[in-house]
């Protein structure tokens, strides 16, 4: 049996410890090399400890001590800093999942694109912003790029890659988050707590107020434009409250090829882990006959404004999905923040969109000043918004 070595940007979230999840059931086929984490000492020392990890990083470099103290006596090297966490996606993992939050993932991603190898990505906002750069790289280093959202991981188990001539539609499905059914004057009132109790997924903060506004469903739609060979208009989402179905595929003939699944992440997490064959995970069977009834709709554009703000960015190009990106990650943070009220995300989102538009990015640089500039943006019209 090859042993394949593994490495987790982004061990102690979600994703991290679903895959840590898997990786732990057959250890024999795993050896992880790297792990890394921005602030929980304690998960990350413990995910070290029980797989042994070659390399265990802590992204805020005050907390080195703590990680250090609390892997004493293991083999486990130590490091911290943002610069260390870049450096541990450059080990040449055979797989990498790229998991990191945010557009603080995009250079630890590039980095691991850039040794080749299969990388898995999590971090949409990094394929938002730089879609471009990110596929460029992996086609100039051989590397893998292997979708983990369970959308996308969907649409690529049904997708023919070759003959993409033969498909005319994907459509992304959403749960429609905790406020599908709410009025627009419940949204306006809605508290953080209220808007980070996901329906059906167990999701970090952000993305969960992302899916809440619908905005996630929109960075979203822009990583299937960089994963699948298709227009932006062919790309389009729907409400599913049950999240059974995770995507479909429209083919010319009529034909519509779905994948369906219990909402549990380590089912796409474990198809690309064991990609292109299949691996056992303890996920509940999807019972359908329990389930009793599949239901469908389209978002409401009045309720959901985020996801038209980021069906125009998709189809705009350029420098739009890095702006949005940003500022959206702002006006999120103020929100959980308790700075701003709900609706105002989008609203935030909007005027920067209005008052920002660059040149499309050719470097890294440019998509990292792009974004800062639109934070500072984002931060501006929040001051204006609440003065």
């Amino acid at each position: 049996m090859t042993v394949r070595s593994i490495s987790i940007l982004g061990a102690t979230g979600s994703i991290g410890t679903s895959t840590l999840d898997l990786l732990e059931r057959e250890p024999d086929r795993f050896q992880v090399a790297a792990l890394t984490a921005q602030r929980d000492v304690d998960g990350l020392a413990q995910a070290a400890r029980r797989t042994r990890a070659k390399l265990a990083v802590i992204g805020d470099a005050s907390l080195y001590g703590p990680l250090k103290q609390a892997l004493a006596g293991t083999e486990t090297l130590v490091a911290a800093g943002e610069a260390a966490i870049v450096d541990a996606a450059a080990l040449g993992a055979d797989w990498t999942m790229a998991a990191i939050v945010g557009i603080a993932g995009l250079k630890p991603a590039m980095t691991a694109l850039n040794n080749g190898g299969t990388v898995a990505l999590a971090n949409k906002e990094s394929l938002v912003s730089a879609g471009t750069l990110m596929t460029g790289a992996a086609k100039a280093n051989g590397a893998t790029l292997l979708p983990v959202d369970s959308e996308h991981n969907a649409v690529f188990q049904c997708f023919d890659h070759a003959a993409p001539g033969s498909i005319r539609k994907v459509t992304l499905t959403a749960s429609g988050g905790p406020f599908r059914d709410w009025s627009i004057d419940a949204m306006r009132a809605a508290t953080p707590a209220q808007a980070v109790k996901h329906p059906t997924w167990s999701m970090g903060a952000k993305i969960s107020v992302d899916s809440a506004t619908l905005m996630n469903k929109g960075l979203e739609l822009i990583e299937a434009y960089h994963l699948f060979p298709l227009p932006p208009e062919a790309f389009d989402a729907i409400i599913h409250p049950q999240s059974v179905v995770h995507a479909l595929v429209d083919y010319i003939d009529g034909s519509v090829l779905a994948q369906l699944g219990t909402p549990d992440m380590r089912t796409p997490i474990a198809h690309c882990l064991a990609w292109p064959a299949r691996m056992a995970t303890p996920c509940r069977t999807l019972d359908l006959a329990a389930i009793g009834r599949l239901d469908f709709m389209a978002p409401d554009p009045e309720r959901f404004p985020a996801l038209g703000l980021a069906r125009a960015v998709l189809a705009a190009g350029g420098a739009r999905p890095a702006i949005l990106n940003g500022a959206n990650e702002v006006a999120v943070a103020a929100f959980l923040a308790g700075r701003i009220g709900f609706l105002d995300i989008a609203l935030i989102v909007q005027k920067v969109l209005d008052r920002y538009d660059p040149a499309a990015p050719a470097s890294l640089d440019d998509v990292f000043a792009i974004d800062a500039e639109a934070r500072r943006a984002a931060q501006a019209a929040m001051e204006i918004i609440t003065a």
